[in-house]
């Protein structure tokens, strides 16, 4: 929250500071430009205040009044000192901001098992930016805490998180295709989460400690739509009115399709070094760990991408039997997603069409259009190149799949060096292993299959067609499934052989099974 709060309100300066000095008749202009955003009742409420504190404006944020202004709900109890901002106008049209985002805060409130609780600290947090309203983006910033503090319960569950020091730091360009291209990275250090599950009704009852001396954050943004973004949500506030928003719908579809395509791309990486999960069954470990993540805007031919690797990983051994140890991947690069995504056409029919005076909006037909568009433009499924490793072995596939006529329609390549260690390995476990004894010559028939590449490794080119058949290097593993004819039954009315091979009607075709 704390992260979050400053990034919101600074977002609704989209006014130039227009003069220098900073005086009672700017807090109130900055107020103003503030409403439109976040509606004057937060003004009203107390839950925003603008105030001329020497040099600058300061802008004070109460949380436990905007609580106070929610409708009546279940009890819910939250102790947070406001939270405040110092912006300063500058020469350039643009603002100084800084914070200190030091606090303790605690939430209760009742689940749906429950009560339910949380306490945040945050020591010696600190930021400063510069934030340019032409963009709507923060042109530059920096903050930093020396530790933080995390508890949270629940009736089956409790968490305790504890970091010690952390940076982060924020920039943002005019992009060259219109919105803003940023880059932001964060680092925590000594990062610890303990979970402790206990489950009468499910029997589970254990801890799960997550440790890692740093955990670093990764994130670059291209073309986002910022400002087009910041006129959506002033015009949100300003029809809130069902009768208006209804009446002013044109304008609604007007500022969605400005702002399109959202963004042009975003990529994010999380990453953890020396990574230990401590559990009733022993040690996890990867000396890094990271998590990838990356999606296009709503685009005619999108893509969304995820990774997951890791290296150095370890399991306890005393959970597997010996002979399986060389098989367990120590080294793991998993590449997948999307690709042929078109939202922008699905976007741009949907605003087009949807009409807030109709219930509902939008149709089940146009829907179902909508959906069937979709797919004919063959969004797919891709495995880019992923290896899992093990000293000489490793095993390297990548693939796609389309879903032509709802159906899967699958092509793969697996390349595997060091095939041999394998076998041995599952020759081993069947001495003791019935179930290895039973896969063994699965093992080597699917050797049988593959093909030798000139460094020596084997490969497998599986098709899987949407017919239901599978051919592996070219030879057919299984043919396409055979047709059932519904209609010949009906055509001949009880569709009984006549005795001579041939159906009553005349016997033009054979009858086929599944």
């Amino acid at each position: 929250m704390k992260r979050v709060l400053p990034l919101v309100f600074i977002l609704a300066f989209s006014a130039p500071a227009l003069a220098q000095a900073v005086d009672s008749q700017g807090a109130k202009q900055l107020s103003d430009n503030l409403a439109r955003y976040f509606g004057k009742q937060a003004f009203e409420k107390g839950v925003l205040k603008v105030s001329v504190e020497g040099d600058a404006y300061k802008i004070a944020v109460d949380v436990k009044a905007l609580v106070s202004a929610l409708p009546e709900q279940k009890p819910f109890k939250i102790d947070l000192a406001p939270y405040a901002l110092m912006v300063k106008p500058r020469s350039d049209g643009s603002w100084d901001v800084t914070s200190d985002f030091s606090q303790t805060m605690s939430f209760e409130f009742n689940g749906p098992e429950g009560p339910q609780s949380m306490q945040v600290s945050v020591k010696d947090g600190k930021g400063t930016a510069v934030y340019d309203p032409n963009l709507a983006a923060f042109t530059s910033g920096t903050s930093s805490m020396a530790g933080m503090t995390m508890t949270s319960r629940e009736a089956k569950q409790q968490a305790d998180v504890t970091a010690g020091a952390g940076t982060a730091t924020i920039a943002a360009t005019k992009s060259a295709n219109g919105g803003v291209d940023f880059k932001a990275t964060q680092k925590v250090s000594s990062f610890v989460e303990t979970i402790k599950i206990d489950d009468p009704g499910s029997g589970m009852n254990f801890p799960v400690t997550l440790k890692t001396p740093e955990l670093s954050v990764d994130a670059i943004g291209k073309g986002v739509r910022t400002k087009p973004l910041l006129d959506l949500l002033a015009f949100a506030v300003a029809n809130e009115d069902e009768a208006k928003l209804k009446a002013n719908q044109a304008e609604l579809k007007s500022l969605m399709l400005a702002a399109l395509p959202v963004w042009e791309r975003i990529d994010g990486t999380y990453g953890f070094k020396n990574f230990e999960v401590e559990s009733p069954v022993g040690k996890f470990g990867a000396t890094q760990f990271s998590t990838v993540f990356g999606m296009d805007g709503v685009a005619q031919d999108g893509k969304i991408d995820y990774a997951i690797k890791a290296t150095g990983l370890t399991i306890p051994q005393q959970m597997l039997p010996s002979w399986s140890v060389a098989l367990l991947p120590t080294d793991v690069d998993l590449n997948f997603g999307g690709a042929n995504i078109d939202l922008d056409s699905m976007a741009k029919k949907a605003i087009e069409a949807f009409d807030l005076n109709k219930n509902p909006p939008l149709s089940d037909q146009f829907g179902d259009a909508l959906a069937a568009d979709f797919l004919a433009k063959k969004p797919k499924f891709v495995l880019g190149h992923s290896t899992l490793k093990n000293g000489s072995i490793e095993i390297a596939m990548e693939g796609e799949m389309t879903f032509p006529g709802k159906k899967p329609d699958a092509t793969m390549t697996v390349d595997v060096a060091g095939y041999d260690k394998i076998v041995d390995a599952l020759k081993e476990g069947a001495k003791s292993d019935q179930e290895m004894a039973e896969a063994f010559p699965f093992a080597l028939a699917v050797k049988g299959f593959g093909k030798t590449l000139p460094d020596g490794r084997l490969e497998w080119v599986i098709n899987a067609k949407a017919d239901g058949s599978v051919t592996v290097n070219g030879a057919m593993l299984k043919p396409a499934d055979v047709v059932q004819n519904d209609g010949a039954d009906q055509d001949s009315g009880s569709g009984e052989d006549n005795g001579s091979g041939e159906n009553d009607d005349g016997g033009a075709g054979a009858k086929l099974q599944p």
